[in-house]
């Protein structure tokens, strides 16, 4: 039997949101609502945004390293420098939203198998993982970047200090990030189940 175009499409896409959806298993947890959810979300785009700020950077450090050495005749030495530090800092930047996301890597195998409960409990379960080694290395990333108030970078002449911070606020980030998600993964695992639910049935 011949299936129409229309429908092979639309199967197509029902299959591909099947995918998503188990690929991001973890992302059917509610978050927080109110002012909380509108603060912590306006904290994500100015992180997100100052991220995509540092990667715009990296992109003119780099074309302005490449059109150096095919124009100028004497090559620019602090633009790849400057492109690792900056890429640093879009890494430390990026990190904490990334967990929030559910973007960092991970392994899938089985997050599509559990209902809505237990992937709240299971978010609840990494995020203090992640956010219980955040608090352990923290000290020690400062220690580290305090060491870098001595240093200086061979071509800019920055104090590294600046640049060893980037593991606080990697850290930090983290650290910050894990505890929303603890706490709403939390809160989602001991949610009342109620007949309005869209989902109710798959909170159990």
């Amino acid at each position: 039997m011949d299936i129409s175009p229309q429908r092979a499409e639309d199967e197509a896409a029902r299959d591909g949101q099947e995918v998503v959806a188990s690929l991001e298993a973890l992302s059917a947890v509610p978050g927080f609502q109110g002012l909380l959810g509108r603060v912590i979300g306006w904290m994500d785009r100015l992180f997100m945004l100052l991220a995509n700020l540092v990667l715009i950077g990296i992109a003119a450090t780099v074309l302005l390293q490449i059109s150096g050495r095919l124009f100028l005749p004497f090559a620019l030495s602090w633009t790849e420098e400057l492109s690792r530090y900056l890429f640093i800092y879009m890494v430390a930047l990026a990190a904490g939203v990334a967990i929030r996301r559910h973007r960092h890597v991970n392994v899938e195998l089985f997050h599509h198998l559990l209902g809505l409960r237990a992937r709240a409990a299971y978010q609840a379960l990494i995020c203090l993982l992640i956010g219980g080694f955040a608090l352990m290395v923290l000290p020690a990333a400062w220690q580290f970047a305090q060491n870098g108030a001595w240093q200086t970078s061979p071509t800019l002449r920055v104090p590294m200090l600046y640049i060893f911070f980037s593991t606080v606020v990697l850290f930090a980030l983290v650290l910050f990030y894990s505890v929303i998600g603890f706490c709403e993964g939390l809160l989602a695992a001991w949610r009342p189940s109620t007949e309005g639910d869209r989902e109710g049935a798959s909170w159990k």
